[in-house]
């Protein structure tokens, strides 16, 4: 594919004006889709930013046709102030507004240098003794989300639990494991042999009047 087509930069589509757009015909930067003429689209037809819909002319759609903003809905001019969070509603300015964790904001690919590879990373991956390193892709967003919990301190942790709404199930769904509340204890699961569930039956049966 011939750069020629393209006046802008990074661009992997044709008839590009703009910057790292992978996708045809847009004028504005980091489009993925066709015609764009905002910045960070996904979808196509937008002069609009960060729309993942088509035909936007307002920002950060999933629907279409939207001149107002936020909408995944079609043909709105408005701006919606109600949203869902942990799956009950609630304003949009809620999420807005509160201190979110640093560690939600996971990426599915982090560095991993040379220092910190185990053999079998380095078998694996043996242009690490040129590149010092290698590219670390995890296979879904929900291990990435594990990943950066591990890593996260108390203080950015124990924002996740003040966040609005939040609920520990619906938590669980999203990000694939399950938090723990500051202070929260596991519940203790005994597991008895045969001889001592009848030796605890017996000792019941003699208590018994």
């Amino acid at each position: 594919m011939s750069d020629s087509t393209n006046t802008g930069d990074w661009n992997t589509g044709d008839w590009n004006t703009g910057n790292w757009n992978t996708g045809y015909w847009n004028t504005g930067y980091w489009n993925t889709g066709y015609r764009n003429t905002g910045y960070c689209n996904t979808g196509n037809r937008n002069t609009g930013n960060r729309n993942t819909g088509n035909w936007n002319t307002g920002n950060r759609n999933t629907g279409n046709w939207n001149t107002g903003n936020r909408n995944t809905g079609y043909c709105n001019s408005v701006t919606p102030e109600g949203c869902l969070i942990f799956n009950k509603p609630a304003k949009r300015t809620d999420w807005d507004n509160a201190d979110k964790p640093s560690w939600i904001y996971a990426s599915l690919t982090t560095w991993v240098p040379e220092a910190k590879m185990s053999d079998k990373e380095k078998d694996a991956f043996p242009s690490y003794a040129t590149t010092g390193g290698y590219l670390k892709a995890y296979a879904s967003l929900q291990d990435a989300y594990k990943e950066a919990w591990s890593k996260a301190g108390a203080e950015d942790r124990a924002k996740t639990f003040k966040l609005p709404n939040f609920d520990p199930d619906v938590f669980e769904e999203v990000f694939g494991f399950r938090a723990e509340m500051p202070g929260e204890k596991k519940p203790v699961t005994l597991e008895l042999t045969d001889d001592q569930i009848a030796k605890v039956k017996a000792l019941l049966a003699e208590d018994k009047p």
